[in-house]
């Protein structure tokens, strides 16, 4: 049984207890503002108005830089540079005399093109092939990649001996992009040709992000880094690296590019300059022509004069 002294140290220690948890919890209750104490503006308190604002601020910057992106290819459409709801089937595929008679042009030739693609998607981007001849050959091949091909179960590269290497894409007018001709070009062909077959996605093809014609020309540059190829911002499907493939050189074979998917990614060489990728739409900067890069319009050069030929190599 407990003594008269044991029962005034307990009480003692038990007063000292609670007036420990009372010290404690007046100075949590001192730290957090009363209700009316908390600013308030349009009658939500101000710190759940800030919290607010951040979730919203994120996705509108996102909003606001995907737009301004998306004027290149409504100031296409708006100026006639696509014709939307063509007949495709009936549109022009002559030459466009770009390309030296074979019988006239004994050596070895190798040209890669692009040109806007059908409908509405030419707002956006281009349509990539590469054309070779070697030396004494009476005619061309041609190289690209055909999505109807791969959406039939078939294989996606056509490969197409005796075309038009020069030819409008349904209408559009091509673009030479590389060109190199003479000494050493029939070897280069080789390395195409190998890059061709090595090509990992010969029976695959997605319009969007990749891997399409401009995947399959992209691939080709980075194997035969002596074509120089500057493909502009409008090759959609030139960043797509696969799925787990992040790093990899440019298509000239002058720079690095770091891309997810072909979806976000940015680029420095001596030839596309400095560009950045945001859901397969390019914007950047090329201090090698002195032009912009921009998604839909290409490359605008800053000087008010055509952009720089490709190069002829022997």
């Amino acid at each position: 049984m407990a003594g008269p002294a044991e029962g005034s140290w307990e009480r003692d220690r038990l007063r000292r207890a609670a007036r420990e948890r009372f010290q404690v919890m007046r100075a949590v209750r001192d730290d957090i503002p009363a209700k009316d104490d908390i600013p308030a503006r349009n009658g939500i308190p101000v710190q759940g108005a800030r919290r607010r604002t951040r979730w919203v601020r994120g996705p509108a910057w996102f909003m606001i830089v995907l737009v301004l992106l998306l004027m290149g290819p409504l100031a296409v459409v708006a100026s006639g540079g696509v014709e939307i709801g063509s007949r495709w089937r009936m549109a022009n595929r002559d030459s466009t005399g770009q390309a030296p008679d074979p019988a006239v042009e004994r050596g070895a030739v190798v040209q890669v093109y692009g040109a806007r693609t059908v409908d509405w998607r030419g707002a956006f981007g281009i349509h990539s092939w590469v054309a070779v001849k070697r030396s004494d050959a009476p005619d061309y091949t041609l190289y690209q990649v055909l999505g109807w091909r791969a959406y039939r179960g078939g294989r996606a590269i056509d490969e197409r001996r005796g075309a038009v290497p020069d030819g409008r894409w349904f209408g559009q007018y091509p673009q030479l992009l590389a060109e190199r001709r003479g000494a050493g070009v029939d070897e280069l062909i080789d390395r195409i040709e190998a890059a061709v077959t090595e090509y990992p996605w010969p029976n695959s093809y997605r319009v969007w992000p990749g891997p399409n014609s401009n995947t399959f020309i992209a691939y080709i540059g980075r194997k035969v880094p002596e074509l120089r190829l500057d493909l502009p911002p409008t090759a959609i499907g030139k960043d797509f690296l696969g799925p787990k493939m992040f790093l990899a050189s440019t298509p000239s074979g002058t720079g690095w590019q770091f891309s997810a998917y072909g979806l976000l990614g940015a680029s420095v060489a001596l030839e596309e300059g400095f560009e950045l990728n945001l859901l397969g739409l390019s914007v950047g900067i090329d201090l090698d022509d002195l032009a912009l890069r921009l998604p839909g319009l290409g490359s605008v050069s800053l000087t008010g004069t055509p952009g720089r030929p490709p190069e002829v190599r022997g």
